[in-house]
């Protein structure tokens, strides 16, 4: 059995080194990488108040947010060394800020937690996704008024519970799938709205 040591935040509290096994199963760096640019978002933000209410400097502030900006150039160039043993998207940024900047990298962490930078990253993310689709579902609108506009004089045979019932035409059928759509806009709309509160601040137990 492998006791490869590795670098958990927590690992403090445990006399021996995690197996190397079990930190690659508790790690999520390798699907929660998807996050970074909402997490340096979020990084920025957060050094960015943490100046305003006097517990950075502003020179702490601008190097931070240098660093963070660089660390994503570094992301999206495929020049950056996502490890396992620092378990996280959250982590792997962090370090690698710190490696950049010296300590005022760790600096950055006052005030939160990794629990409510998950919540705010997944928050984020989830504020972006809800963005695209928004616009897909327009999209396809659109292509279903173009088709209904030619279609609109097409006789086909209406069904209910499966049997045919009165004629109708293909557009306005058609017309219906709009409806149905305009409906599920609605829904992500009101998602949007309950997603876009930020958690910053919650800390760990809250």
């Amino acid at each position: 059995m492998s006791t490869e040591k590795t670098n958990q935040s927590w690992g403090g509290r445990f006399s021996e080194p995690v197996d190397a096994f079990v930190a690659r199963f508790t790690a999520s760096v390798e699907f929660d990488k998807r996050l970074y640019r909402h997490d340096i978002m979020g990084s920025i933000a957060h050094a960015t108040m943490l100046a305003k209410v006097g517990v950075l400097t502003d020179g702490e502030r601008d190097s931070i947010i240098d660093g963070l900006t660089q660390i994503q150039v570094e992301i999206e160039a495929g020049q950056f060394d996502w490890r396992v043993d620092l378990e996280d998207v959250h982590m792997n940024i962090e370090a690698r800020l710190t490696d950049r900047i010296g300590v005022t990298g760790k600096k950055l962490h006052t005030g939160r937690s990794r629990n409510d930078q998950v919540a705010t990253d997944i928050r984020l993310w989830l504020r972006d996704e809800i963005d695209l689709i928004l616009a897909e579902i327009t999209r396809l609108q659109q292509g279903l008024l173009e088709q209904a506009e030619r279609e609109a004089a097409t006789i086909m045979p209406g069904f209910t519970h499966l049997q045919t019932a009165q004629p109708v035409t293909f557009g306005h059928h058609l017309l219906a799938w709009f409806e149905m759509l305009s409906r599920d806009y609605e829904r992500l709309v009101d998602c949007r709205k309950r997603t876009n509160r930020m958690p910053l601040g919650s800390a760990a137990l809250a």
